[in-house]
């Protein structure tokens, strides 16, 4: 490769050609510099280095994040079919000796993420994830989405880490007890409740109204002793 690269490769599914992978590096003459100028071309618009977020600091296990003013010279090497930007990164202000250069991720939300310290680390890279979509978002705290984590399974299920960096640094363990989760319990038998007893005989119908004696029907009264 002496000006530029560029490959593609697809996969057949039902007969026809689907264009899944893509490896690309702009020549020399497409070499753009991302400078504070370019996103806006209206008077008085924010410039990159205005929407530049100044939160974001190195962590212990990466180098400094680029700039977009004149602290970093940055060069667009692969637009990544729009899902982000892999830049080429001067961090001394100018172009100078290719070691002083750094591989970085800018993703859609202006955020850095670190690739690589050399170019030929990059190129090797790109080859390993053989330019399936989205694979520089396996270098995100975030990862890839569902549909190309599912190409990576078919294509790559060995090379590819399925779980995103954590940018925490401490690291919670969840320490499990077998003998609290397993532990049996006993089970307390509660008696149940019995309801009144009915007579074998079945209900009854109303009972009739009792009897009233009937008064003799003697004639006469009674005689006085």
């Amino acid at each position: 490769m002496t000006n530029g690269f560029q490959m593609t490769w697809s996969v057949k599914l039902d007969e026809h050609a689907i264009p899944l992978g893509s490896m690309e590096i702009n020549s020399i003459a497409k070499l753009t510099e991302l400078n504070q100028s370019s996103m806006y071309s209206l008077p008085n618009a924010p410039t990159l280095a205005d929407l530049e977020d100044d939160i974001q600091e190195a962590c212990e296990n990466q180098p400094e994040k680029p700039h977009f003013d004149s602290r970093s010279v940055i060069f667009e090497l692969d637009p990544c079919n729009g899902n982000g930007k892999v830049c080429l990164v001067y961090k001394n202000g100018k172009p100078a000796l290719a070691k002083d250069t750094e591989i970085w991720f800018l993703d859609r939300a202006l955020y850095w993420h670190f690739l690589t310290d050399t170019f030929t680390a990059y190129y090797r890279l790109l080859i390993t994830h053989l330019g399936l979509p989205q694979w520089q978002y396996a270098f995100t705290n975030y990862g890839v989405s569902p549909q190309a984590k599912q190409w990576f399974n078919m294509y790559k299920p060995i090379t590819y880490n399925t779980n995103p960096l954590s940018e925490e640094t401490d690291c919670f363990v969840n320490k499990l007890d077998p003998s609290k989760v397993f532990k049996s319990k006993n089970k307390v038998l509660i008696p149940k409740k019995k309801g009144p007893v009915q007579p074998a005989g079945g209900q009854k119908g109303p009972s009739a109204p009792p009897s009233t004696p009937k008064a003799s029907s003697g004639s006469g009264n009674p005689a006085r002793k």
